[in-house]
């Protein structure tokens, strides 16, 4: 079992860049999958990027060159790094983490992209 523990949402200016946070009550280190996912209104969570044990990451095409994830085993953080952002990366962030078979959630945090 894990808590986990998003922060570093806000507004920010198309182009603009934000970094997400998400503490775990945990070690990361052996978590199977850690993620970022993320909802906008009306619409279905969508899967924005993972980072395996092992280190492999994968990301949603439209995230591709423009979004970095990463974690910090000391601290039992993963991060994701968001530049070049555009109005419809406006969603709330959701962490994610596979300890099979069950998958742990955060509360989520809120990003807007606007002028």
């Amino acid at each position: 079992q894990v808590q986990l523990v998003e922060s570093g949402g806000g507004l920010v200016q198309p182009g603009g860049s934000l970094r997400l946070s998400c503490a775990a009550s945990r070690n990361i280190s052996s978590i199977f999958v850690m993620g970022w996912y993320r909802q906008a209104p009306g619409k279905q969570r969508e899967v924005v990027a993972v980072l395996t044990r092992s280190g492999s990451t994968s990301y949603a095409d439209s995230v591709k060159g423009r979004f970095t994830i990463s974690r910090d085993n000391a601290k039992n953080t993963v991060y994701l790094q968001m530049n070049s952002l555009k109005p419809e990366d406006t969603a709330v962030y959701y962490c994610s983490a596979r300890i099979l078979p069950n998958t742990y959630w955060g509360q989520g945090t809120q990003v807007t992209v606007s002028s």
